[in-house]
């Protein structure tokens, strides 16, 4: 079980990628009601006193790294890749990684990862802008640039900024189930759609937009994910016309009205597949797609896996709340 978190934090290291991981992991939400467990946050260095951060502030930290040698999670923050790791550090990534416990990196994290050794063979991704360095200086690495984050063999490397916050919530989801995870995301307002059909298993509270009406249009869409809405009618409901109402739709969302939708329906999908024991047919017609014919096309376009297979992987880990 996860309970113990140490974050590696290297000289001239990003605060907000490092501030992703702070947000999941450091914020203790256990006497909320939800479910969230205390995690045993560290963050330790190299060398313990002021740490300098890419933005030209200092961070105090305390600790070595003899405190990650016990933990369940080893997060490595990114750094300038350009400059040397020290070997005390790739040790200790090394070290966690043979005992079994979970080792992450954030965007150019990965790098140290890397040059651990720890991803030869395997799997894993980093921001696309540096994806392509990744790939040329370890050859050995199969670099993925159109994914928000990868999970290999308990190591998990995550793309630039806030896919870090979708890498953290995966492994609670993981370690934890969806209903923690879940609320760990209503607490941060993580948004409810990230385009481009990467594989992000983690629940998402819906947006917040920028005018009341399409908010609300919104929610009803999610009550009603068994109905057709046709663009005409959505447009009629907010008093648009049907050019202006997808031109907004789209610059609110990110994406057109089907598209949300379906994002919505695949979410819905999830949740039913996670806390339920309804059958596939029963979990298209609720999540709205009618037919497990359809289910089956968007769970694989969406997040590259079936229906069957996602239930057995997230009932299966799942571990009871409190």
């Amino acid at each position: 079980m996860l309970k113990t978190v140490a974050i590696i934090a290297v000289p001239n290291f990003s605060i907000f990628e490092f501030g992703t991981a702070f947000e999941v992991f450091g914020i203790d939400r256990s006497d909320r009601g939800t479910g969230v467990p205390r995690f045993d946050f560290r963050v330790c260095t190299p060398v313990p006193g002021e740490v300098p951060l890419k933005s030209g502030l200092t961070m105090n930290v305390s600790l070595g790294l003899e405190a990650a040698a016990d933990a369940d999670l080893v997060i490595m923050a990114p750094y300038g890749r350009e400059e040397d790791v020290p070997e005390s550090v790739l040790n200790a990534l090394r070290a966690a990684h043979a005992r079994g416990a979970w080792v992450m990196s954030i965007c150019s994290g990965a790098f140290a990862l890397a040059r651990a050794g720890l991803l030869d063979g395997r799997r894993c991704t980093t921001h696309w802008h540096y994806s392509g360095e990744l790939a040329a200086q370890y050859p050995k690495v199969l670099v993925d640039e159109n994914v928000l984050y990868v999970e290999d063999s308990r190591i998990i490397t995550s793309a630039g900024t806030a896919a870090g916050i979708d890498a953290c919530l995966h492994l609670v989801r993981t370690e934890f189930g969806a209903a923690v995870a879940a609320a760990i995301a209503r607490d941060m307002v993580v948004p409810p759609h990230r385009d481009g059909g990467q594989a992000q298993f983690i629940d998402r509270p819906m947006a917040e937009c920028g005018s009341q009406p399409m908010e609300e249009l919104l929610r009803w869409m999610v009550a009603n994910l068994d109905e057709e809405h046709p663009v005409q009618e959505l447009a009629a409901r907010v008093h648009m016309s049907p050019r202006t109402f997808a031109r907004r739709f789209r610059a609110e969302t990110g994406a057109t009205p089907a598209a949300w939708l379906n994002s919505q329906r695949v979410l819905r999908a999830q949740e039913l597949l996670e806390s339920t024991e309804l059958n596939i047919d029963e979990v298209a017609r609720q999540s709205g797609f009618g037919h497990p014919v359809l289910l089956r096309h968007h769970f694989a376009k969406v997040l590259d896996t079936s229906p069957q297979s996602y239930r057995r992987a997230f009932r299966g880990q799942m571990a009871p709340a409190g």
